[in-house]
């Protein structure tokens, strides 16, 4: 089965196409870096306008690069959420459209969902069950995965996400966008140590997070009397440091409670250099081991999308019977049910 895979959540348009028995077949990313960058954040209204420009010629692009024509394709994968609603918008009528033209399924998927399994497109991907980090854009979250759409989750930020944090602290710093890459690029010029910035709900006992007061106190830094701008480096990596103090030991603490020594880490900031390091290490010495997507995957991207729809579709799960473009810019990934198939092997 081939599965055309499309992904518009945010600024990032994905395509890609996955075949269940040969594996990626190949994909293409159009980033809005530079068109978002005059306004140091992301603008829907511009999001949506440049997907609606974007897609159809990465489409083309994606198809001809597997070598397939657009009658070759058995199904459509798409972000259903969450996301930008009018992002969200246009990648959903394309797939539909493109799925009901051709009378083949159209499967609205969970863009969540798609992190948590883009490391099982690794040439040595993880196993089930495990825990895994969700570090994506406005989402912190811990899960314990037993299988496809099987996910509990353990614990997550109450306020600002990770990335979010990241970005927001960057731009106090002045930093261009996106601000999360550049501060941890920052940071490595930097020693962490020199400024004692807070580590949020590092001993509250649970598996939740907390940034907000990481970023204030950044700010408290920045604004008191005497500061240094030629500080900022060091101030970056400690404000690193204090972040990936907390998802570690949060990470940890999660494994042990629910006995498992497998840990998939997904999302933007998984791509952090010092996160991986800090974890790689600490997990191995319980004997554990830690799994990532590829460096390319890490962000949002259409092969992850196409891929958890083929394991949907694979599993026997079917898109709806009458077309209709289905959104859910809320989506909590908790609410997922593994696919009919699997529920039933699972009861008997």
């Amino acid at each position: 089965m081939k599965v055309l895979g499309i992904e518009t959540s945010c600024d990032e348009t994905g395509v890609a196409i996955y075949d269940t028995r040969v594996g990626l077949l190949a994909h293409g990313l159009h980033s809005q870096i530079d068109l978002h960058a005059a306004y140091g954040g992301v603008v829907p209204e511009l999001a949506s306008r440049d997907h609606i420009r974007r897609l159809p010629l990465l489409i083309g692009r994606t198809l001809a690069d597997a070598g397939l024509r657009a009658g070759d394709v058995d199904a459509v994968a798409y972000t259903s959420g969450p996301g930008l609603a009018g992002a969200l918008l246009v990648g959903a009528s394309v797939a539909e459209s493109f799925a009901m033209a051709r009378g083949i399924p159209a499967l609205p998927v969970h863009h969540l969902e798609g992190h948590l399994l883009s490391p099982l497109l690794a040439a040595d991907p993880p196993a089930f069950p495990f825990v895994a980090l969700l570090v994506s854009g406005g989402h912190t979250q811990l899960m314990r995965v037993r299988g496809v759409g099987d996910y509990a989750l353990l614990g997550e930020s109450v306020d600002d996400a990770a990335g979010e944090a990241f970005d927001k602290t960057a731009k106090l710093l002045g930093l261009g966008y996106p601000g999360g890459p550049q501060l941890a690029k920052l940071a490595e010029q930097g020693v962490a140590g020199r400024f004692r910035l807070p580590r949020p709900m590092l001993h509250s006992g649970d598996l939740d997070f907390s940034f907000s007061g990481l970023k204030t106190a950044v700010l408290n830094v920045v604004s008191a009397p005497g500061w240094n701008p030629a500080d900022m480096a060091d101030l970056a990596a400690e404000f690193q440091q204090a972040v990936v103090e907390v998802l570690c030991a949060k990470a940890l603490a999660a494994m042990k409670k629910v006995g498992l020594k497998t840990l998939v880490v997904a999302g933007g900031v998984g791509a952090n250099r010092h996160l991986r390091e800090t974890l790689d290490e600490a997990v191995a010495r319980r004997g554990g081991r830690v799994y990532y997507p590829e460096p390319a995957l890490c962000t949002d991207n259409g092969a992850m999308i196409a891929f958890a729809g083929a394991l949907r579709l694979a599993a026997g799960e079917a898109g709806p019977e009458i077309a209709a473009v289905r959104i859910r810019p809320r989506w909590p990934l908790v609410e997922l049910r593994p696919p009919q198939s699997a529920r039933t092997s699972c009861e008997t």
